[in-house]
């Protein structure tokens, strides 16, 4: 039993952080994983190349000069970087791969393949590693998920995830995707885990007893909403259970403890907030909006989250909010009434 572990703390986690990470701050990261084992380490804006914008929050420091840091310090890892096609763009990623990348991951919503198709091609063309991202795979079934995963292995993809960025799924949800995609591909299979409902790890596990090949972490979950499944966890968990790994799960214990935990503003966990994102079905993105417009009509956020939800809301749709808070508030009214 073998797989593969991408840790996405300085990507992933540049939402927890405000998108503040410091130079220092990401040799050390790099540096801890690299020498704790971890073979990909992705580092970019937690939107992706170029992610940095009025839209997504601006970084501290130029995501390429992060990148440039990280490669500096590592001695066995590959440097990844995310894409979403429509915010990065390709002389960025050239830029990127000239800074130390070898490895690209491209991100769409999971109905929206066919958009990454320049990319990956472009990708090949440089001679990267490609891995695509199907977001929010929670709002598809296993057919739609292998249909569109096809399409981006037909542009090259060398490994295509299911990525459960709201943290909605539970174990059975992640197993069947898992075992759908292995059926259906040829080339690797992938699982980025959210903690939302406070089952990332059992969800990956789940990935990987349907023979998943490449899962994601990051270090204490840093990431969005209640963060990612824990590295040193997946590291420890996947040690008793015999699995390869190439990791030392007391290094990733030691750079947890010592490294990114004092430099982290947060323990990301599924409080309250974090646990509708997940309930609800949307991204962590919505969560800041849905609060404001809930006070200003009044209602609970959980029925505007929900709402969200049901109508399958994605990012770039939170000008959707207030109209669903209006919704929701005529329907508090017309029940008191």
């Amino acid at each position: 039993m073998k797989v593969r572990i991408t840790d996405t703390s300085l990507r992933d986690g540049s939402h927890a952080m405000s998108h503040r990470f410091t130079k220092e701050q990401v040799r050390e990261v790099a540096g801890a994983l690299d020498e704790a084992g971890v073979p990909v380490i992705e580092v970019t804006h937690g939107d992706g190349l170029a992610g940095s914008s009025i839209q997504y929050g601006f970084s501290q420091v130029s995501e390429m000069e992060l990148i440039a840091e990280a490669a500096s310090v590592c001695e066995q890892a590959k440097i990844a970087a995310l894409l979403l096609p429509g915010v990065g763009t390709v002389p960025q990623l050239k830029e990127a791969v000239e800074r130390g990348v070898g490895v690209v991951r491209i991100a769409t919503h999971c109905t929206e393949a066919d958009i990454s198709q320049e990319h990956f091609e472009i990708a090949k063309e440089m001679d990267l590693e490609t891995v695509g991202f199907l977001m929010m795979a929670h709002m598809r079934g296993p057919e739609v998920l292998v249909e569109q995963a096809k399409l981006m292995e037909s542009y090259g993809a060398d490994c295509v995830y299911i990525v459960d960025s709201a943290g909605a799924m539970l174990p059975k949800d992640a197993r069947e995707r898992i075992e759908a995609m292995k059926e259906g591909l040829d080339c690797q299979v992938g699982f980025h885990a959210h903690d939302n409902l406070g089952v990332g790890i059992g969800n990956s596990l789940a990935a990987f007893e349907a023979g998943v090949d490449q899962l994601d972490g990051s270090l204490r979950g840093l990431g969005a909403g209640a963060g990612n499944a824990k590295t040193e966890l997946l590291a420890a968990v996947l040690d008793k259970m015999e699995v390869e790994t190439g990791l030392d799960a007391f290094k990733l214990m030691d750079a947890a403890e010592y490294t990114i935990a004092p430099m982290m503003p947060f323990q990301p966990m599924p409080d309250r907030d974090s646990i509708m994102i997940g309930y609800a079905g949307v991204y962590s993105t919505f969560l800041l909006h849905a609060k404001r417009a809930a006070e200003r009509y009044d209602v609970d956020v959980r029925d505007v989250l929900t709402e969200l939800g049901e109508r399958e809301a994605v990012a770039g749709q939170e000008d959707w909010v207030i109209d669903v808070a209006m919704d929701v508030a005529k329907e508090k009214e017309g029940a008191a009434s």
